[in-house]
């Protein structure tokens, strides 16, 4: 099969993992599950089926020159700039461009930089499947994950068990599910014909623009024009003149949506957005009293929370499913089922100025 290009999105801010992620250090800088921070295990994960020179990062310049630092192995040349936050549709775009510059028969893939995946034989193994149907017929691709419990925080994604391909594990999409309610997603679990929206996805770059121009024409405009200048000294300014004319879109509501050329390759490794400390308290190992605990803890009569403290005391009697983020400049306290809403912290934060804590 031909090469793939690999584009990681590492623009995002982070903030429901707020206070530990901050804008100088978003949560895909952190060393979040062991010792290398989840940039890191990303490009690990990518760079055992691709060359480094195949290998992208779209993220704002300032996050772009601390990534160079951590992974020092991607030419500097794969780093993709984003003038400003613009969400997944333009980001993908303007990879796309890119790539097609070098390629123009090119496959690419693109995954979020702070996903935890377990099973990268699996892994690598759903990645083939989908380059082999993508060869076959110019699709568009987006993993799909086996859910294992009905989560309310994720999208969904309903397939057609009916339409399979000759491919195996590859199917057509019927529709996508914005983030159910509990109710909703135990019958999404029980139907058995939904899956996880994993945000990662595979196609040819040139067909991923030819959807953007049916689909999203204000941005295909601006996009062409940037293409033209690529390699050029009006690169720079025909970049930011274009960027503050877009308006800022997911490729899921902008393309995915709304085209009928979506299959999903089915995955069963297992995975976890860490989206939120919830997320992650999920895939820790905790203690006889379901507790994690990570610095100077002592607790009576608590269940089932998280504790994060690593340079002070934290005592806590009676506390139950809590995350607890005790730093040197400010703590988080909040119940499991609200963690989602930690994002809503940091947009507090910046209404009142406080910009010394975000």
């Amino acid at each position: 099969m031909q090469p793939i290009y690999h584009v990681i999105l590492a623009g995002g801010s982070g903030s429901r993992f707020w206070p530990k992620s901050r804008e100088n250090k978003p949560k895909q800088l952190l060393k979040i599950i062991g010792n290398e921070t989840m940039i890191r295990l990303t490009y690990n994960r990518l760079v055992k089926k691709s060359d480094p020179e195949n290998i992208f990062v779209v993220a704002s310049q300032k996050l772009c020159d601390q990534i160079e630092i951590e992974i020092p192995e991607i030419p500097i040349e794969n780093y993709i700039i984003e003038p400003s936050a613009k969400n997944t549709a333009p980001a993908i775009g303007l990879a796309a461009q890119h790539i097609i510059k070098r390629n123009s028969n090119a496959i690419m893939g693109i995954y979020p930089s702070d996903h935890l995946i377990i099973d990268e034989n699996k892994f690598q193994m759903t990645i083939d499947k989908a380059q082999e149907m993508i060869t076959q017929n110019p699709t568009l691709i987006t993993i799909g994950i086996n859910p294992t419990y009905p989560a309310t925080g994720y999208g969904y994604i309903k397939y057609d068990a009916n339409n399979k391909t000759n491919i195996e594990t590859i199917y057509k999409v019927e529709k996508f599910v914005e983030k159910p309610d509990e109710s909703t997603a135990e019958k999404f679990v029980k139907n058995g014909d939904f899956l996880w929206n994993g945000g990662m996805f595979i196609w040819k770059a040139e067909t991923i623009i030819n959807e953007i121009k049916t689909y999203m024409p204000t941005l295909y405009k601006s996009l062409h024009i940037i293409y033209n200048s690529i390699s050029t000294n009006q690169y720079k300014t025909t970049l930011l003149k274009e960027w503050e004319t877009l308006p800022s879109e997911s490729i899921d509501y902008g393309i995915l949506e709304k085209t009928n050329n979506v299959y999903t390759a089915k995955a069963d490794f297992k995975w976890n957005d860490l989206g939120s400390w919830k997320s992650l308290f999920d895939v820790l190992t905790k203690n006889s009293e379901q507790n994690f605990y990570d610095g100077d803890i002592i607790s009576l009569h608590s269940e089932n929370n998280l504790v994060i403290s690593p340079n002070r005391l934290t005592a806590m009697i009676g506390i139950k499913n809590t995350t607890v983020i005790n730093l040197d400049d400010v703590t988080l306290i909040v119940p499991h089922e609200h963690a989602e809403t930690v994002k809503d912290i940091v947009n507090m934060l910046k209404s009142l100025n406080r910009n010394e804590y975000i």
